[in-house]
C-alpha cells in the first residue's frame, strides 16, 4: 500500500512534504551509524525526502551522516540545515553554511535556518541569507525557536518577510504556540515546522494517547504523530534510528483522527488559553 503524500506549502507557493525526517543526536555513535544510514535509506525510499539536521548536531556529524547516507540521491532530497546564532552576523552566516555544504557535499542547502535567538544581529543574519539565496546556495531561508515577539522584530526588519518558516517545538503535550504564534504565522501564509513531534519520547506512560492507539492496533506515538500532521499549515520532523521506528512514523501519515478523537485529546492536553513562552529542547 502506497503511503499518502500530505504536503504543506511554503509562502514562495512551493509543496514541500508535511513529514520528514530530523536527525539530531544522530550521525554521533559509531556502533549504531550502519543502522541509522539504513533509517535514513528506508525513509527516502518511503517519501520522507525532508530532512533535517543542524550545524550543532554533533558538531557537523549529523551533516557529515546525511552525505554518507544519501548523498547519491540529492536531487530526491528537500535539506533543511541550521546556523549557530554566534555565527549570526552576515559574514558568519556566508562562512557556516560553506561549512555545512561541504560537509553534507552538496552545492546547495534547501531550507537554511538561524537556529535560536542569542545575541545575533539579525539585519546580518537576513543579509547573508539573501547573498546566499542570491548566490545559489540557498534556496528559502527560516529561523527556528522564534516565539510571536521574534517574528513581530524579524518582519519589521528589511527583507524580514521573506522568512520561509519557523522550526519550534510543538506536539501534544506542548501546545502552547495555538495561542498567538500559529495563528501569527497562518495569517502570513507561513508553515510551522514541528521538532519533537512525539515529545522526544517523553509523552506521559498512560493517557488518552494509548486508548486510542489500542483500540487501532498502532503505538502511542503513531497517535501523537497523527495529531500533529492534521494540524494546518504544520510539518513535522521526527527523529527515526531504526528501520522499524522510521516504518512507523511513516505509517502516521495514512492515518487520520476522527472528531471524537481529537475531542478526547483535548480533553487530556488541553489546548492554552492564555500566552505561554515558547517551549525549546
Amino acid at each position: 500500500m502506497t503511503s499518502k503524500q500530505k504536503t504543506v506549502q511554503l509562502p514562495s507557493g512551493e509543496q514541500i512534504p508535511a513529514l520528514g525526517q530530523g536527525t539530531w543526536e544522530m550521525g554521533e555513535k559509531s556502533r549504531v551509524r550502519a543502522d541509522e544510514i539504513k533509517a535514513l535509506q528506508t525513509g527516502v525510499d518511503l517519501r520522507l525526502t525532508l530532512i533535517d539536521t543542524a550545524e550543532m548536531y554533533g558538531d557537523g556529524d549529523s551533516e557529515k551522516l546525511i552525505a554518507e547516507a544519501l548523498g547519491h540521491r540529492r536531487n530526491d532530497l528537500f535539506i533543511v540545515s541550521k546556523v549557530y546564532p554566534h555565527n549570526g552576523s552576515e559574514s558568519g552566516v556566508k562562512a557556516a553554511c560553506e561549512r555545512s555544504l561541504k560537509r553534507l557535499q552538496t552545492d546547495r542547502i534547501d531550507l537554511y535556518l538561524l537556529h535560536w535567538r542569542g545575541g545575533e544581529d539579525l539585519e546580518g543574519v537576513i543579509a547573508g541569507f539573501e547573498n546566499l539565496v542570491s548566490a545559489g546556495k540557498i534556496r528559502h531561508w527560516g529561523v527556528s525557536n522564534f516565539d510571536t515577539d521574534d517574528m513581530v522584530e524579524l518582519f519589521a526588519l528589511e527583507g524580514g518577510n521573506r522568512c520561509a518558516t519557523n522550526q519550534i517545538l510543538y506536539n501534544v503535550a506542548r501546545r502552547g504556540p495555538e495561542f498567538d504564534l500559529l495563528p501569527w504565522m497562518r495569517e502570513r501564509s507561513m508553515p510551522a515546522m514541528a521538532y519533537s513531534p512525539v515529545d522526544h519520547s517523553r509523552l506521559p506512560k498512560h493517557s488518552v494517547l494509548n486508548d486510542i492507539a489500542a483500540a487501532r492496533n498502532v503505538s502511542p506515538m503513531q497517535i501523537a504523530l497523527t495529531w500533529v500532521l492534521q494540524q494546518p499549515q504544520v510539518l513535522a520532523i521526527p527523529k527515526a534510528s531504526t528501520v522499524a521506528h522510521v516504518r512507523e512514523n511513516a505509517a502516521a501519515r495514512d492515518m487520520e483522527l476522527s472528531a471524537e478523537e481529537r475531542a478526547q485529546i483535548d480533553a487530556h492536553f488541553k489546548p492554552p488559553k492564555s500566552k505561554r513562552p515558547l517551549e525549546m529542547l
